[in-house]
């Protein structure tokens, strides 16, 4: 395993670049280790062509939809939400039936945070857009400050990545991508709905992360392999490179942080790495320690329940021929791992309330993602394969 790693960390310089998009806040709830395991999902290879992100919004009840509506059309308890970021749109989904309807919010939307008045806020590649959750409907819209370029689509596109909310709700904090630049932290008057701070932090930061209390705000700046910390009352940035394999290869290195989680009993932050190793960083010190992970595959997606289980998101191997499959790590605080294989990659995961279901969308920033969702039964292992909007990075369960 030792020369398998050495192998890993020298092919950085020559890999290409992975991508990931930001995470949402998990629903609470206590997990239960698997008693099985299942493979259920598919692939597919669609790629979904955004429209002009300032249109006005619209209501799209999709085809395949079955699901039935409450009399007065609100969305039930438990719906889950979806950025489809191979369109312009996000998507209800029925965790049992598939999508029931989709809202125009803008090009190429990562990530979404949900507040508890049932606002969502979606990260698109020109503005943050306000979608009602419970009527469906699309209720602002709010431009960057930070000049990212023109609003275009794919891996590497500028604009809103991560993005999260304040515990009182007041603030939405949206990470910036400036292509071959640092990027940006916006922050949002959620109130009055316009953008109030820019803070510099690092490259490509497309997770965004709050402390419990709303003291600290995290940006993981995947190309520049470093955690930026934000005093949410000072806004003073301060990095804390985060790179158990090194730096090497650069902007063309694979071994870079994707999502963190916030650990509920202490407030550090949880990093996963190529299913090996799990960095556990202290933001107020700066320093890490490391612990060993067992799914053995490069990760991206990753939230943690308030009983502290934390969910990894395999993606798929850097090399097949050392490394394995997708997957999702199922990691309680004790270190006790269950690992579920999954078909074709993944990117970003959820929990039901109860905590005995886990969604993991399937719209990998890179090549070979579906549009749809694969669902695991925590307790049994079973799997099965859910369709939903347009390669779905960014998921809540409203």
């Amino acid at each position: 395993m030792n020369a398998a790693r050495t192998a890993r960390t020298a092919r950085a310089a020559r890999a290409p670049r992975a991508i990931r998009t930001s995470r949402v806040a998990l629903s609470a709830g206590t997990a239960l280790l698997a008693a099985a395991l299942l493979a259920g999902c598919g692939t597919g290879d669609g790629t979904g062509n955004a429209t002009e992100a300032g249109a006005e919004p619209s209501r799209t009840t999709t085809a395949s939809a079955t699901a039935t509506l409450p009399a007065d059309h609100r969305t039930p308890e438990g719906t889950l939400l979806v950025a489809d970021f191979g369109a312009d749109t996000v998507t209800f989904v029925d965790p049992e039936r598939g999508p029931i309807e989709s809202v125009k919010v803008g090009k190429a939307p990562y990530g979404l945070a949900v507040g508890e008045d049932g606002r969502a806020w979606v990260a698109t590649a020109d503005a943050v857009a306000v979608v009602d959750t419970r009527t469906r409907e699309r209720v602002d819209r709010i431009p960057y400050e930070t000049d990212s370029g023109p609003a275009t689509t794919g891996e590497y596109r500028g604009g809103g990545m991560g993005i999260a909310l304040s515990p009182d709700g007041e603030r939405a904090y949206v990470g910036v991508n400036v292509p071959d630049g640092k990027g940006t932290l916006e922050v949002i008057d959620t109130e009055k709905r316009e953008v109030t701070e820019t803070v510099p932090v690092g490259r490509r930061p497309f997770d965004v992360d709050v402390s419990k209390d709303g003291g600290e705000v995290y940006a993981t700046d995947h190309d520049s392999f470093d955690v930026t910390v934000v005093r949410a009352d000072s806004l003073k940035p301060r990095r804390i490179e985060v790179a158990p394999y090194g730096t090497e290869g650069g902007l063309g290195s694979w071994l870079k942080p994707h999502y963190a989680a916030v650990r509920p009993s202490d407030g550090k932050l949880l990093l996963p790495f190529e299913g090996e190793k799990l960095v556990v960083l202290d933001p107020r010190t700066g320093e890490s320690g490391i612990e060993p992970m067992t799914a053995n595959t490069h990760q991206h997606g990753a939230q943690v329940t308030e009983d502290g289980t934390l969910f990894a998101v395999g993606t798929g191997p850097i090399d097949p021929s050392e490394d394995e499959g997708p997957s999702l790590t199922m990691r309680t605080k004790d270190g006790k791992e269950k690992v579920f294989p999954l078909e074709g990659p993944h990117e970003d995961v959820a929990v039901s309330g109860d905590g005995g279901t886990a969604y993991v969308t399937g719209g990998f920033t890179r090549d070979g993602f579906w549009n749809g969702i694969t669902v695991i039964d925590l307790k049994s292992g079973d799997t099965r394969r859910l369709a939903a909007g347009e390669r779905p990075l960014g998921i809540a369960v409203l």
